[in-house]
């Protein structure tokens, strides 16, 4: 049985993981006949936003990896705790929490760092030539892990796209109910909620991620 490797960035879509797509991300997995372990970095979120209203609250201080484990039941880990032996693939959920807390693309763009944790542990799938996808908004990462020339999608927004070609991804625009395969990185991305307007289209190419990840582990 495949392991999966699943990383949170929080608990909603604009300060953490969105929540549809990690749980139709868990859900999948399942589905496939794989098993997953969810992880976070134990950091301070960004910031807080009250979903009700898309306000910040400049008061409140939340951290991510417990927020994370709102997603998971309880059951997320923190990524100081990961050992990449014990796993087949990776896949990464968006939500701002990807451009916020797991890297500060959101805040720097072009300039962004990812979090040192995060990244070791993504570049060490990247090292190990294991699988690994990333959805809506987390590709933002990708040229910062796997370096110049990596394809992958966020969909069709030509801004973004653009600021993630100057610093070297190989963007290649997608429909939400498809996948971007860098083969040779043995890499897969997805639009999701970068174009999804409801369950149904973030799982059509959610669902078809998953699968090629695990296919890719074998």
């Amino acid at each position: 049985m495949k392991n999966i490797a699943v990383i949170l960035s929080g608990c909603g879509v604009y300060d953490g993981t969105e929540i549809h797509e990690a749980v139709l991300t868990l859900l999948a997995i399942e589905q496939a006949g794989a098993k997953y372990r969810c992880f976070a970095p134990n950091i301070n979120q960004h910031h807080v936003i009250n979903h009700l209203t898309g306000e910040a609250m400049a008061q409140e201080q939340r951290n991510v990896l417990v927020e994370s484990a709102r997603i998971s039941r309880g059951d997320t880990e923190d990524l100081s705790e990961f050992y990449i032996e014990e796993f087949d693939a990776l896949i990464v959920p968006g939500g701002f929490g990807a451009a916020k807390n797991l890297s500060d693309f959101a805040i720097h763009n072009e300039d962004m760092n990812v979090n040192e944790q995060v990244l070791a542990v993504c570049q060490a799938f990247a090292k190990a030539n294991k699988p690994a996808g990333y959805m809506c908004i987390a590709p933002v990462m990708i040229p910062l892990i796997y370096g110049d020339g990596a394809q992958a999608t966020i969909g069709y927004d030509t801004a973004i796209a653009q600021t993630l070609m100057n610093i070297g991804l190989a963007h290649r625009d997608c429909a939400v109910d498809d996948i971007v395969v860098d083969g040779s990185r043995k890499l897969v991305s997805t639009p999701a909620y970068m174009l999804a307007t409801s369950l149904t289209e973030a799982a059509s190419g959610i669902n078809k991620l998953v699968a090629k990840v695990i296919k890719l582990a074998d």
